[in-house]
């Protein structure tokens, strides 16, 4: 990691000072592969972690000045990219009249479906960390906030990028090939060059919430480059079919220049939520649009009981050339959410991502339940059916040879299914 923490004389001068707020969160995690590994060096079944989340607020000047400081650190059993750490916030926000500026190390979310974030761009994702990509890293920021009648408009200058972190050799789930540390840059200031983000949102009285986003800047997501082989490595496959013993080939991340046009909407009316993501990108390949789509409709009190049940339906579909799309482009997302209202705040959320081209199929399942005041349950599962085996790094090099460069879709993560329980703390 580039970025240092405070000293630890720094680190508790708030916990000393009056009208300090100090808070967090601390878990168990683990996790529980239902099928061997493709990679013997990550062939194992079960997988244990721990995390650490404080969070040190201060508030004053009649509550228009706010300091936030959110360290965090996670440990892993068997991947040491797993084991990392972070500064996820670091910022002083100030409340103006009719404006903000919000200044340091921060986590910006936009979007409204549930399928993908097709414009939530600001934050680089903590791949790492947990496999439905929701989790981001702090991204340091300048950000000013103008509040109008007719709408609120952010103006973000970002500078230091920050490289997503992969999964390493003994990592679950992990690219067929590992990926380097040493990332290519298109930008000649590689990641010392300073993106420009702008949005507008606006809140209508008909129940219409509208944003317009632009971003210009490096790419948080890398295309994966494979190495180029040696040339004993390339008779070797030539006539034996199979990398040479004591290959490493690895993946060299590109992180491209890019400009994206962001639109979201969302109507709510009578129990019904329409949602929209659409984005416009230029800079890796020729130029493509995506777009997530649909909405989320909710019975209240479900047979006369205090459960809410919502049903979830979208569309994502993204144009891009197929080497370089998504493993969802032209997916049907089906879901419910239960939430059961009650003392302990028990929901559940299940989904199927079903591929209407290649017929891949992503199920999942989160639930969540407090135990008294402090202690909280979560149970995830994952499972992909219907989907391609993960590629070998040799079979990976023959269809490059082949000049094959077809989508894996869900391929490389295929044999990744798995149910993951944390018992999560707050203090």
């Amino acid at each position: 990691m580039k970025k240092p923490f405070l000293t630890a004389s720094l680190l508790a001068m708030p916990l000393l000072s009056v009208g300090w707020e100090f808070r967090g969160e601390v878990a168990l995690e683990g996790r529980y592969f239902t099928q061997e590994s493709p990679y013997p060096e990550s062939d194992y079944s079960t997988n244990g972690s721990a995390y650490l989340k404080p969070e040190i607020l201060h508030e004053w000047n009649n509550r228009d000045d706010l300091f936030t400081f959110i360290p965090y650190a996670r440990v892993d059993e068997h991947d040491s990219e797993r084991t990392h750490w972070d500064i996820r916030e670091l910022s002083l926000i100030h409340v103006g009249n009719g404006w903000e500026s919000r200044i340091g190390i921060r986590k910006v979310f936009w979007g409204v479906t549930e399928g993908r974030h097709l414009v939530d761009i600001i934050n680089q994702t903590d791949q790492v960390d947990q496999v439905d990509g929701e989790e981001k890293l702090g991204q340091s920021m300048i950000n000013l906030s103008l509040v109008r009648n007719w709408g609120i408009v952010d103006l973000f200058v970002l500078p230091g990028f920050r490289e997503r972190i992969f999964a390493g050799e003994e990592g679950r789930p992990r690219t067929p090939l590992p990926v380097s540390d040493d990332a290519r840059y298109e930008s000649s200031k590689e990641d010392s060059r300073v993106d420009f983000a702008i949005r507008y949102q606006q809140y209508f009285d008909n129940g219409i919430e509208l944003a317009l986003s632009h971003f210009s800047g490096t790419s948080r997501d890398p295309l994966l480059i494979p190495d180029t082989l040696t040339q004993a490595e390339l008779v070797s496959l030539a006539t034996t079919g199979a990398l040479p013993a004591g290959s490493d080939p690895e993946f060299t991340p590109l992180y491209n220049v890019i400009d994206q046009t962001g639109l979201e909407l969302q109507y709510l009316n009578s129990g019904w939520l329409w949602k929209l993501e659409a984005i416009s990108r230029s800079g890796q390949g020729e130029r493509f649009s995506a777009v997530d789509g649909g909405f989320e409709y909710t019975q209240v009190g479900l047979f006369d009981s205090v459960t809410d049940l919502g049903w979830i339906v979208e569309y994502i579909w993204e144009d891009r050339d197929d080497s370089l799309a998504s493993p969802v482009a032209s997916d049907v997302l089906l879901g419910t959410r239960f939430t059961f209202n009650d003392i302990a705040s028990t929901d559940i959320l299940a989904g199927i991502i079903y591929d209407t081209e290649e017929e891949e199929k992503a199920i999942s399942l989160e639930s969540s339940r407090r135990f008294g005041n402090n202690l909280k349950a979560t149970l995830e599962a994952r499972f992909y059916t219907d989907a391609a085996d993960p590629l070998s790094p040799s079979a990976l090099y023959r269809d490059a040879l082949k000049n094959v460069n077809t989508n894996s879709g869900l391929g490389p993560i295929s044999r990744s299914d798995l149910v993951q329980i944390a018992f999560v703390y707050h203090f």
